[in-house]
């Protein structure tokens, strides 16, 4: 698999495969992917998350101790399913709160009913990740359950107990006035906000109740205070927005010294008709993935430097370094 093939197969997402050659199912509680079954799969260097989906015009089947990908009878990749530690792999990455009181429209959290961990069994997923030996880093994100302020202070206490660990720790929250710097103290390593997208039109139309303007403003400060190759946000593709839009919104993030992390878009049933969706072709990711490596070189940016969350495991998105090369 190389960057033209994870494209391809980041384009459609899903793939036909016999669960049973997953080994154990997961399902993700986190993000506009929530609910479904994934798995990742490893190429060439490469890896990617595929949703299983047996209407998916991409099939998987075992030959010779591989997992092969088709596409109308053309084989687009062999490799191997790769296990995850905790949502993704080498990372005990947790959701605390699988549930949200914002409603962004392309995001089928707030209608799943899912539950709130609390600090000790979050503690006890990491404590347990790492005793196998293979973690990595700890990642922590959370929706909303009543106060964003609530949902900081929770981080801040897990993050404040895994410093014991001496792996990295990164944190998606919501932002608040003080979260940056209490999420410093505590010692977060690295910060990721997400901005979901840089079309102001599409923003307030998908998630009105939220404020671009005052998230933008903290991805700044959390540069400032964590310092540059530490921040990131999630940019979604296939909302409705245009390229030059999204190229745009590109050179506003990297101006401010954060990484943008070109996220496909992916549609959920419970959403039907709330939102528009349109996955990016591989030509749109690949074209969209070049502009962004190409403005992160100019400013001395560099995903592969990233030790938590999404950039270092690739598997949702085409990385501009380590994909791209």
């Amino acid at each position: 698999m190389d960057a033209q093939t994870k494209a391809e197969l980041l384009a459609t997402g899903r793939v036909a495969i016999d669960e049973n050659l997953l080994g154990k199912t997961l399902v993700s509680s986190a993000g506009p992917g929530a609910g479904k079954v994934g798995f990742f799969f490893t190429s060439g260097g490469h890896r990617v998350k595929l949703g299983a989906d047996a209407n998916s015009p991409l099939k998987a089947i075992e030959k010779d101790g591989k997992i092969c990908i088709y596409k109308d009878e053309k084989l687009l990749a062999c490799g191997q399913i790769e296990e995850e530690l905790l949502h993704c792999p080498e990372q005990a990455y947790i959701n605390m709160t699988e549930t949200c009181i914002f409603d962004c429209k392309f995001c089928p959290v707030p209608k799943l009913n899912g539950r709130v961990k609390s600090v000790e069994e979050v503690l006890d997923m990491i404590e347990k990740a790492h005793d196998t030996g293979k973690m990595k880093a700890i990642s922590i994100t959370a929706g909303v359950d009543e106060k964003v302020e609530k949902e900081v202070d929770r981080a801040v206490d897990v993050v404040r107990k895994c410093k014991r660990y001496h792996v990295p720790i990164g944190v998606s929250v919501y932002p608040t006035i003080n979260s940056n710097k209490l999420l410093k103290e505590a010692g977060a390593d690295e910060i990721k906000y997400n901005v979901e997208t840089m079309d102001r039109q599409l923003y307030s139309e998908l998630c009105g109740e939220q404020d671009l303007d005052f998230i933008l403003d903290c991805l700044s400060e959390a540069v400032r205070m964590f310092g540059k190759n530490r921040v990131c946000s999630n940019f979604i593709i296939g909302l409705g927005e245009n390229d030059e839009t999204v190229m745009q919104g590109i050179r506003e993030l990297v101006r401010r010294g954060v990484v943008p992390i070109l996220r496909p878009a992916t549609s959920h049933p419970l959403r039907k008709g709330e939102v528009n969706i349109e996955r990016p072709s591989k030509e749109r990711i690949l074209k969209l993935t070049r502009f962004l490596r190409e403005e992160l070189d100019q400013a001395g940016l560099d995903t592969r430097l990233f030790r938590t969350m999404c950039l270092p495991c690739t598997g949702c998105d085409l990385g501009p370094h380590r994909d791209l090369g």
